[in-house]
């Protein structure tokens, strides 16, 4: 008696018109029985793909049953069920023939056996894939339309869900999420910070999966987040992925926006500064002013394991650590806000707050739902409709996001409390400024590596100027007002300018002048020439 095997590959479009796998087998059992052949194997290829099935596991197995003589024969319910690719089909019919077996197509009665069968196999077997090109053809003819009307294809960006069939709007959540990452990203300049920040405090992707630092770039540096739409923008490349097209291919469109446009494009300078130099930015802090101090030829200055000076990596021009730090201290008493500038902080904390309330229903919101999702679990553990085994499976995920955001919340409700407050008081906002410079020789290095990190935006040193630029408490930024201090000695000249500080009350403290005299005094001779 033959022994043969039987083929079953049925699309995922076939069974919804009700063409099943069960009853592709029965065809083939009765079949197999009118010819008193033993069915010794099933290859269950349901849902695969025909255009390559090679190296599908179930077709490596068939191939084994034919060189071993297992099976003398393959019954399946038409070619293009058992696969579409002519090379393979070729293949696969000389395989059978070197091993004296025998390929059987129902619908059309072939046995390659025969030389008739052969031709006609070719012959069917080209038709076949003809009709897939054709079939290929009309999609992406379909697809390249669609994507120059602006309609919606694949899956549905990250801060955004569906409006209607063809068009999205915000996500209400997870906008919010997403507009965070640009805000993370511009303080830290980590794709992997960000990612571990977001996932801590319990945020998810939309299949629920933890954010990875390559999610975080490719969200970062997709325009749609300030209202530019990209369609036909990729395409499958040779391994399978998606691989970018040409730009010229590519299909703009508006999308509501999650981010300005400045934000935006600060974010992508950054990236695209870091992918040209190659250079990551720091992860870990070591000295206080590195990264913010540079030399006047545009190097980075830092500061060398043998010498306690921070070093230009171009020309070399170095200046004591303890110096730079002394200057920087004496800045910070400079660091007074004005009435008006009091009044503009406290009209842009109640935005931050409304922004951080937001935050907080949206903790709330995604707590509730994965209490109801763990309570679901649990009721269907309980019935017994969860194995055990796989319990933890389905309950670990949502039970870690649950801790997470319950982590989350109070942080949050403890941020709101205190900027409430801090709003409520201005005389409260006065006294912290003036703290920074009476209680700098008190910090740690960490927390006056934090205080440069919030209020400095570069400091350059030359040979007779150091330039400290330095942002305001307040949200908003002001044009620079600035003095000069004029000196002969080893530094000379020392510039300290100030974005949004204002120097009107400086000649008021004319302790800080002496102080400044007496730190220096071995190198510094001071006049004082205010510039307007």
């Amino acid at each position: 008696m033959k022994r043969v095997g039987i083929w079953i590959r049925v699309s995922t479009e076939d069974q919804k018109r009700g063409d099943s796998p069960e009853h592709h087998l029965e065809q083939a059992k009765t079949y197999a029985k009118l010819q008193q052949w033993e069915v010794v194997e099933i290859y269950d290829m349901t849902g695969v793909s025909g255009k390559t099935v090679k190296n599908h596991p179930q077709t490596i197995r068939m191939l084994q049953d034919i060189r071993s003589g297992h099976i003398k024969g393959l019954i399946f319910s038409k070619i293009a069920r058992f696969a579409r690719n002519t090379i393979e089909l070729l293949e696969f019919s000389e395989f059978f023939q070197k091993h004296n077996a025998d390929l059987i197509s129902l619908k059309e009665s072939i046995d390659t056996s025969t030389p008739a069968g052969r031709l006609f196999f070719r012959i069917i077997a080209s038709m076949a894939e003809w009709e897939r090109e054709e079939i290929v053809d009309r999609i992406n003819t379909s697809v390249e339309t669609r994507a120059k009307l602006g309609k919606v294809m694949g899956g549905i960006p990250f801060g955004y869900q569906r409006k209607g069939k063809d068009d999205i709007e915000l996500h209400p959540k997870e906008s919010l999420v997403r507009k965070k990452m640009y805000e993370l990203y511009v303080k830290h300049k980590r794709y992997g910070t960000v990612a571990r920040i977001l996932n801590d405090e319990g945020y998810r992707t939309k299949r629920g999966k933890k954010f990875s630092d390559m999610a975080i770039k490719r969200l970062l540096k997709d325009p749609i987040t300030k209202g530019v739409r990209r369609t036909r923008f990729t395409k499958v490349g040779k391994n399978g992925q998606p691989v970018l097209r040409d730009s010229k291919e590519w299909f703009f469109h508006e999308a509501p926006a999650i981010v300005s446009e400045e934000l935006w494009e600060e974010v992508n300078s950054i990236i695209r500064n870091f992918e040209a130099t190659k250079i990551q930015p720091m992860n870990r802090k070591v000295n206080i002013f590195t990264g913010f101090l540079f030399c006047k030829c545009g190097g980075k200055m830092y500061v060398p394991t043998s010498n306690p000076k921070y070093t230009c990596k171009k020309c070399k021009r170095k200046i004591p650590t303890d110096d730079i730090e002394e200057i920087f201290k004496s800045q910070l008493k400079q660091f007074l806000l004005s009435e008006e500038q009091v009044k503009e902080y406290y009209d842009s904390s109640h935005v931050h707050i409304k922004e951080k309330e937001k935050e907080l229903d949206l903790v709330k919101q995604n707590m509730l739902s994965l209490k109801e999702k763990i309570k679901k679990l649990i009721d269907l553990h309980a019935e017994g409709k969860i194995e055990t085994q796989r319990f933890d499976e389905y309950y670990n995920e949502p039970n870690e996001q649950l801790k997470q955001l319950e982590r989350h919340g109070p942080k949050l409700e403890g941020d709101i409390k205190i900027m409430k407050q801090h709003a409520k008081s201005s005389e409260y906002i006065m006294e912290e400024a003036r703290t920074l410079y009476g209680n700098w020789d008190k910090f740690s290095r960490t927390h006056k590596r934090q205080v440069v990190e919030i209020i400095t935006q570069k400091i350059v040193v030359s040979d007779d100027t150091i330039d400290i630029s330095l942002y305001s408490i307040t949200p908003p930024k002001k044009e620079a007002s600035f003095l000069e201090l004029t000196a002969n000695g080893q530094h000379g000249l020392y510039t300290m300018l100030g974005t949004g500080i204002f120097y009107s009350d400086f000649f008021r403290f004319p302790y800080f002048l002496c102080f400044i005299q007496q730190k220096f005094s071995s190198f510094f001779n001071f006049s004082f020439v205010p510039f307007v």
